[in-house]
């Protein structure tokens, strides 16, 4: 079964720059685009900056959600990754989609050092995947256990 996502462009200039747009037939994430008004220097290890993507979405369904992901050359390349590592967003939201952005390069004592993201500029991607949301059962003991147990954070070895 297709999943069917409502989509309402805020931001009339994103269709000119393509969107909604995939980078390739295959591609798992479509591009979001800086919708600033300006040049923006995102200056190293300062604060997060919320910028908007100029669009809202529902899902509508609770078996998909979405996820902010950065893009995997900016962030290798030029240190722009995502203040929250990853967004998550939920099927019944329905709010402007924000991309936080931060420079994860090291401090810098030159006031025109940072990466500078342009109106437009294709900053993250989103990507649309399944959720699970089990059914719980409270139990004072597991009814199989594991070798693993506690043991995590590297337990298993290199």
């Amino acid at each position: 079964m297709a999943l069917t996502v409502e989509l309402k462009i805020l931001d009339a200039r994103l269709p000119g720059w393509g969107f909604p747009h995939y980078g390739s037939e295959l591609a798992a994430g479509l591009d979001l685009h800086a919708c600033i008004d300006a040049p923006l220097l995102l200056r190293p290890q300062q604060a997060a900056v919320l910028i908007s993507a100029g669009f809202a979405f529902r899902i509508g369904d609770p078996n998909w959600c979405a996820l902010v992901l950065p893009r995997s050359g900016l962030g290798h390349r030029e240190g722009l990754v995502l203040g929250n590592a990853v967004g998550l967003i939920d099927a019944d939201y329905e709010g402007t989609c924000f991309v936080s952005a931060w420079n994860r390069n090291p401090r810098s004592e030159d006031p025109e050092e940072g990466i500078l993201i342009q109106p437009g500029d294709r900053i993250a991607q989103l990507v649309f995947t399944r959720t699970a949301r089990p059914q719980f059962s409270i139990v004072t003991d597991f009814s199989r256990s594991g070798r693993r147990q506690a043991g995590g954070f590297g337990s298993t070895g290199r």
